[in-house]
């Protein structure tokens, strides 16, 4: 009978790290799922998509690209629209049912707006935290 090692428990399986952060940033929690980690993949994919469904909701604008106005207004249109790029497939989805809501002022669009680069922001979470895991340097 041979004693099997105290830091013997589930592995994660061999996986490409490249391979693991394009699912990972593709399909919210799809990186997850494919290291084995079936409830962490669904609950970052839930949160992902309830976050960016809120702003859908709340009618808020996503972000163009501009080359006008000064360096700081480009610096947030350039920052904002990485955070709604970072939720892959919900963004080119949405883009590609024409999802334009009217520029209005408001509260309601502005928070909506902001919810849609938070999902971007906890996607990008998601691609680091499932890198790490394909690479051994986290459980």
């Amino acid at each position: 009978m041979s004693a099997i090692p105290a830091s013997a428990g589930p592995s994660v399986p061999a996986r490409s790290p490249l391979f693991t952060i394009i699912l990972a940033w593709l399909i919210p929690g799809a990186g997850h799922f494919l290291l084995g980690r079936r409830a962490r993949g669904a609950i970052l994919c839930a949160t992902v998509i309830a976050a960016f469904a809120t702003g859908l909701l709340m009618r808020g604008p996503m972000f163009q690209l501009s080359a006008s106005g000064d360096i700081l207004s480009r610096l947030i249109q350039y920052g904002g629209f990485v955070g709604d790029l970072a939720t892959g497939v919900l963004y080119f989805i949405s883009v590609w049912l024409g999802y334009a809501p009217p520029d209005q002022a408001g509260h309601t669009p502005e928070y909506g707006s902001k919810f849609i680069v938070a999902a971007g922001l906890l996607n990008i979470l998601s691609i680091v935290d499932a890198y790490e895991i394909a690479t051994h340097q986290k459980d």
